[in-house]
């Protein structure tokens, strides 16, 4: 089985914006029948809505996820592996041609999660790791403190823990401990005009990668 859409990792720091990069990805591209087949997947909100929790952390109000049970879950959506450039793989292009853009194995995942070495490597083909200044991560997570509409609530232990992350690059090593360097993608995200052009510079990429198998 081969997929037919890159499944792309949307990770890093909370308050990075992964979630809205992820979100905007998948409406900005549309294959050419003006279809929208990627599918944004939020593995925090996956995880409450199906019960993937293995246990309760009291001293940092967290939640251990079940990761066996939410592989499980998504393995049948990641698309199976990637068929290399058509010119290297001309079978495996061929029948990812084959598939529909609403076929539940196409691939096209986008799995937004503030960690990223529970995926196989083999389901992933970009993985892109969002960083922000500090003091400007701080501020967002700030707003936090108080409950917000989609129950995410940072005490100041939360704030200062994901901040030290944000310094010390904690991420950004797993990505790289993870994947292959070539697979792996920085980008800052601070500004609007930056997550703009990240949006931009991703459904450039996925055309692209399309393009090298034969795909429109």
């Amino acid at each position: 089985m081969v997929r037919s859409y890159p499944n792309i990792v949307v990770t890093g720091t909370p308050g990075t914006g992964k979630t809205t990069l992820s979100m905007q990805i998948c409406e900005a591209f549309q294959d050419v029948t003006g279809a929208q087949p990627l599918r944004h997947i939020n593995v925090g909100a996956l995880v409450k809505e199906k019960g993937f929790q293995a246990s309760y952390d009291p001293e940092w109000d967290s939640y251990e996820v079940d990761e066996d049970q939410l592989l499980d879950y998504l393995e049948p959506l990641s698309g199976g592996t990637a068929p290399d450039p058509l010119e290297e793989d001309p079978e495996g292009c061929e029948q990812a041609q084959q598939l529909s853009s609403d076929d539940e194995t196409r691939g096209g995942l986008v799995l937004d999660w503030h960690t990223c070495e529970a995926w196989p490597e083999r389901w992933v083909d970009l993985v892109l790791v969002l960083r922000c200044d500090h003091q400007r991560l701080w501020a967002r997570l700030e707003k936090r403190c108080v409950q917000c509409a989609d129950d995410r609530n940072y005490s100041e232990k939360k704030i200062a823990e994901n901040n030290e992350a944000e310094i010390m690059g904690v991420v950004m090593e797993e990505a790289r401990e993870s994947y292959a360097p070539e697979a792996i993608v920085t980008l800052s995200s601070e500004t609007a005009e930056e997550m703009d052009a990240n949006v931009e510079r991703v459904v450039a990429w996925i055309r692209a990668w399309r393009q090298q198998r034969g795909l429109p």
